[in-house]
């Protein structure tokens, strides 16, 4: 299993009425926690576009434990839990600064082809950079 935590700062206009983080924030709380997870195994999202793979989200499910507030310093804990293949699965745990449970996700992303917009498997590199971690 790979692992990998990000610190994010709520700001204001990520709250509603409640002065809770609002459900739909937390889904780019969960990009960014991929985004960094990938970018700490020096393998960037952006250099799979421009090598021509496109990763887009086929589902996002979520549990909401407890709120966030503005302000507060949240931990996200973004995890792989096996290699993927032509799609890659990560889990998240959005924790406060008490280290109270927050919020707790799954995504599925999807390898796609840039030039054929089809279906196509990981990238050999990330392959070979994830599997230390699935030994």
């Amino acid at each position: 299993m790979f692992s990998n935590e990000t610190a994010l700062r709520v700001r204001y206009a990520e709250t509603d009425r409640m002065g809770y983080v609002y459900y739909g924030v937390y889904a780019q709380y969960f990009e960014v926690g991929r985004v960094e997870a990938l970018r700490s195994l020096g393998m960037s999202y952006r250099r799979m576009e421009e090598e021509g793979v496109m990763l887009p989200v086929r589902d996002l499910s979520a549990t909401y434990h407890k709120p966030a507030f503005y302000d507060d310093l949240l931990t996200v804990r973004t995890m792989i839990m096996e290699l993927p293949s032509v799609r890659i699965r990560f889990a998240y745990e959005v924790r406060n600064e008490k280290g109270e449970l927050l919020t707790e996700a799954l995504t599925t992303l999807v390898f796609i082809d840039r030039s054929t917009n089809k279906p196509c498997r990981a990238p050999a590199e990330l392959l070979k950079i994830l599997a230390p971690f699935f030994v």
